[in-house]
């Protein structure tokens, strides 16, 4: 048997063979319900053009923060704050939520949000600006939860940033990690499905990182940041 023959059996020998259906799915997305904050914050997403996280990626969002127990949480693209408020739910109550983006029209619509929201206005810091002109100059290791929402093209530098950004034992969170099924088709060679496929693969590799995929939404790649490797020698 063929190395390439072997790699093909042992993926086919871990595929269930109940698999889930469309419904399930559904179900999937449809389990977390949204408050009208919610409803109100996606439909100021449809005006500005923003593209939200689903409810189901929120909820993930929202309880990777709180199982890392997040007091500071960076995010890059800000949207209309679905994802903001989201992540804010599962942070401490005294939590910090640092979000950026370059349209200042989404802050306009995602301040309506986080002021929907209740949130206290300390507890969010918006920031407008391209995201790596700005998160180059976030603190190293300041950060609990990093979480991703990024030009693709720059999806690569944004995560290498990530992992300055975050401490030991925080959590990367990027979404749309499936491409819209441009990642898990490789015949697909467009740059914005080569992008995302080679961070994502980058992440796979890097023993900084504890990486899973989630089949949510449009994916969610979630990765504990691992501690550096001592130098050999030292």
């Amino acid at each position: 048997m063929s190395t390439v023959e072997l790699q093909e059996a042992v993926i086919a020998s871990q595929i269930s063979p109940n698999q889930p259906s469309a419904a399930s799915w559904e179900f999937v997305e449809a389990f977390n319900s949204e408050d009208q904050v919610l409803i109100d914050a996606r439909a100021r997403a449809a005006v500005s053009g923003a593209v939200p996280v689903s409810t189901a990626t929120g909820a993930a969002l929202s309880l990777v923060a709180g199982l890392v127990n997040a007091s500071s949480v960076a995010e890059i693209g800000t949207g209309a704050g679905v994802s903001g408020v989201w992540l804010l739910r599962g942070m401490r109550p005294d939590g910090v939520l640092t979000t950026v983006d370059d349209d200042g029209e989404q802050h306009r619509a995602a301040r309506e949000t986080f002021t929907a929201s209740g949130v206290a206005p300390q507890r969010v810091r918006l920031i407008t600006g391209r995201a790596l002109d700005v998160i180059t100059r976030l603190t190293d290791g300041g950060y609990d939860m990093v979480v991703i929402d990024a030009d693709p093209l720059e999806l690569d530098a944004c995560i290498e940033e990530a992992k300055r950004l975050l401490r030991v034992g925080g959590a990367l969170a990027v979404v749309h990690a499936l491409g819209a099924d441009g990642v898990a088709d490789t015949s697909q060679r467009d740059a914005v499905s080569v992008a995302i496929r080679g961070a994502v693969s980058h992440v796979a590799t890097d023993p900084s990182w504890a990486p899973v995929v989630l089949p949510i939404g449009d994916g969610l790649l979630v990765a504990v940041r691992r501690a550096d490797e001592a130098p050999s020698g030292a």
